[in-house]
């Protein structure tokens, strides 16, 4: 019953003694009948004799099976009953406090986490916090040498912690110091009446010491709060830190010492097979971040689902350095554009925007609060996604494509100019705010380049204050928008063929003609003003579908939708490139057009 736990648990169940009959170096001790000195493995077929001459012995054989083993020396490892410091998860009703924990005050991310800890609660037996090893924190305890009565009197404990914590070698004096100066003078044993002690020589788990960490940084920390927003590690630490941390705290201070426990996988390479240096499939942080930066790392990091064990490879970060790219680029533009702009001065409010402007305010608003939802669900991968199809979608292919005429060829002063780059430094703001606990290094550098009016009194992105993203359209505005793009979509497929057959050079070249049923053709004409500006043409026509020639486009997509390509008329404009037919002819700005006339002038 000594030497196993079912055997233990049987013997608990039959009222049977636990013996144990080795001693610390693995030996019968002496007066063992038949066995005594012999090693427990060189014993094994003295036993078998001994069967076999009783008559005891029913078969013999040899079987290969699983057999503990050392796992730093390798060899065969035997189970051995001694006495040990537990916790009894039963005592102060320690195990349901726990259970109750970890059911109704902590958030377990993924969800499926707190049903695993949950399990092996329920399901653990008293915790054993005593070990055998040379170093460690000390279990501060006396043992009265006749009869093993442990003195362990709470004053008399942290009167010899004050002493480790004004000694040079810490907790390691309670293995050095002298027993006198250890144990209160005069110290009889309750028990038997003995005054004859030891110190105890076993140490705390380690589990233990970092079970109470919440105490030593949390409780001693000014910055720090008690209990942690978040405890975060790998997913066997549900049985590990999470465990211990949970059983120490509750016990001791009756809550959970976290809000909230994130685990995640673990890294692996292309093939989902474990790193290992034997294997030869290592990538050491160092290596990428000495290829591509710290800054790609760090990316990697966000852009998985790290819920389950994460990949990776060097096609991954080929395809994240072009996200990056991406995402880079757009605030290049963006702060390119901005070198002219105070939002206080030059700003304008949501009511005076464009429509197109006001559409792409709420399109980044939306996606804006996406991301802090998703932040919020410690969803990083989405953070990524959600910030890489803003600046690839939303705003290269889309918005930032459209308002370059505005951009650079409106009056720098005009309303429409204006108009676009406070969309530009609200998207740049969200921009900053959304990739900085991500990026931070980027943002940072973003953040540097902004002149100070645009940074205030901060000089860090982590100090700035960020505008609320609380302008929306109304769901009506939206789907017009929505909409509208789909017809820019299918007006691009369009445009296509022509501009391939050589017909046309670029999509300012042509004049389109949107032949649209009724309800289509009232929306488009609701937006008629912004449509070769969305488009990105010199002339949109509205005609009914009936109308349409054969040779029109057909869309699949846009139910009542054809799309007829021709040929721009009138002049190319040679400073914006759209074609115009009020291109007056003599005088300062003769070869231009009206628009470009206006901006020339100042006007």
């Amino acid at each position: 019953p000594g030497h196993g736990r079912e055997d233990y648990e049987t013997g608990l169940r039959y009222g049977l003694e636990t013996l144990s009959p080795l001693d610390d170096k693995g030996c019968f001790y002496p007066a063992t009948e038949e066995v005594g000195g012999l090693n427990v493995f060189d014993a094994n077929p003295r036993v078998v004799d001994i069967l076999q001459e009783s008559g005891r012995l029913l078969a013999q054989e040899r079987i290969t099976h699983s057999y503990p083993h050392c796992w730093r020396c390798k060899k065969p490892v035997i189970f051995r009953a001694t006495m040990q410091w537990f916790i009894s998860m039963e005592k102060n009703h320690l195990r349901q406090k726990a259970l109750d924990a970890i059911t109704g005050h902590v958030r377990w991310i993924p969800a499926w986490g707190r049903e695993r800890i949950h399990n092996m609660i329920a399901h653990r037996p008293d915790w054993c916090i005593s070990r055998q090893r040379n170093w460690g924190v000390p279990i501060v305890a006396l043992l009265c040498k006749d009869c093993g009565h442990v003195y362990m009197d709470a004053d008399w404990v942290f009167s010899v912690v004050d002493r480790f914590a004004g000694h040079e070698r810490g907790a390691d004096y309670w293995f050095e110091a002298p027993l006198e100066d250890i144990a209160p003078q005069g110290l009889v044993c309750p028990e038997c009446g003995g005054t004859a002690w030891e110190k105890e020589d076993d140490i705390l788990d380690v589990w233990f010491d970092s079970g109470t960490s919440f105490a030593a940084v949390l409780e001693q920390r000014p910055e720090c709060r008690f209990p942690a927003d978040l405890y975060l590690e790998g997913s066997d630490q549900h049985r590990g830190w999470f465990h211990s941390s949970l059983l120490a705290s509750v016990g001791t201070r009756g809550v959970a010492p976290y809000k909230a426990v994130l685990t995640h996988g673990y890294v692996v390479d292309a093939q989902g097979r474990k790193m290992s240096k034997s294997v030869g499939n290592v990538i050491a942080p160092q290596e990428i971040i000495k290829k591509y930066g710290a800054e790609i790392l760090r990316l990697w990091v966000a852009s998985e689902d790290y819920q389950d064990d994460v990949r990776i490879s060097d096609q991954t970060l080929d395809r994240l350095v072009d996200a990056y790219r991406r995402i880079r680029n757009t605030c290049r533009f963006l702060l390119g554009n901005l070198h002219d702009f105070q939002a206080d001065k030059h700003g304008l409010p949501m009511s005076e925007l464009t429509p197109l402007d006001q559409f792409a305010t709420d399109l980044i608003n939306r996606r804006h609060e996406r991301i802090v939802e998703a932040y919020n669900q410690f969803e990083f991968h989405k953070v990524f996604h959600a910030l890489h199809n803003m600046c690839a979608t939303d705003l290269s292919a889309f918005y930032l494509d459209v308002v370059k005429d505005r951009l650079y060829v409106s009056s720098p002063n005009s309303r429409a100019r204006r108009s676009a780059q406070t969309v530009l430094w609200h998207v740049l703001e969200v921009l900053l705010a959304d990739m900085a606990p991500v990026l931070s290094f980027t943002a940072e550098e973003i953040c540097q380049s902004l002149p100070e009016h645009a940074r205030g009194a901060s000089k860090s992105v982590f100090g700035m204050r960020f505008r609320s993203a609380a302008d929306f359209l109304s769901e009506d505005k939206r789907q017009a928008w929505e909409i509208l793009l789909q017809v820019r979509g299918e007006t691009t497929k369009a445009i296509e063929p022509v501009r391939q057959s050589g017909a046309i050079g670029h999509s300012l070249d042509t004049q389109v003609t949107l032949y649209a049923h009724a309800d289509l053709r009232d929306v488009l004409q609701a937006h008629a003003a912004d449509l070769r500006e969305v488009f990105i043409v010199s002339k949109v026509l509205l005609a009914p579908e009936a109308e349409a020639p054969e040779h029109a486009f057909v869309s699949q997509d846009v139910s009542g939708l054809r799309v007829g390509v021709a040929p721009a008329p009138g002049v190319k404009c040679p400073r914006c490139w759209v074609y115009s037919e009020d291109i007056p002819g003599p005088g300062q700005y003769a070869d231009i057009c009206a628009r470009c006339r206006e901006a020339m002038e100042g006007r």
